[in-house]
């Protein structure tokens, strides 16, 4: 079995739960935004649309639970392999390390098209 340094994972693991730490605040003000708008607007356009978001509000804040979980999943596997290991990870927990890290770019590029989707909407409503 092949090893990789654990110094490397540590850093990644450290710097993508701020990362979901960040996005998870900005779910909250978006929120925060979306109630502004369900108060001043009855339309059913209006409506129409703050339900379609207070729906991907919700799904984000899941993907970020579940990613925040993987993230801690791996952080715990390597911990228990740098200390079994002297220092290395085992390549199953770098292949799982490779998984979550294209599911926290995918989830990124998502949140950022949300975002974008949503400031068009707040220009109409608010």
């Amino acid at each position: 079995m092949s090893y990789t340094n654990a110094a490397n994972l540590s850093a990644e693991h450290t710097e993508w739960l701020g990362k979901l730490d960040f996005y998870e605040k900005e779910l909250g003000i978006l929120k925060e935004r979306l109630t502004e708008i369900a108060g001043k607007n009855s339309s059913f356009e209006a409506r129409a649309g703050i339900e379609h978001f207070q729906n991907q509000f919700i799904v984000q804040q899941n993907n970020i639970d579940e990613l925040k979980h993987a993230v801690k999943e791996n952080m715990h596997l390597a911990f228990e392999e740098v200390k079994e290991h002297a220092g290395h990870i085992g390549s199953g927990t770098v292949s799982e390390y490779k998984i979550i890290d294209d599911a926290v770019r995918s989830f990124e590029k998502v949140v950022n098209e949300l975002r974008h989707e949503f400031n068009l909407y707040l220009a109409k409503w608010m």
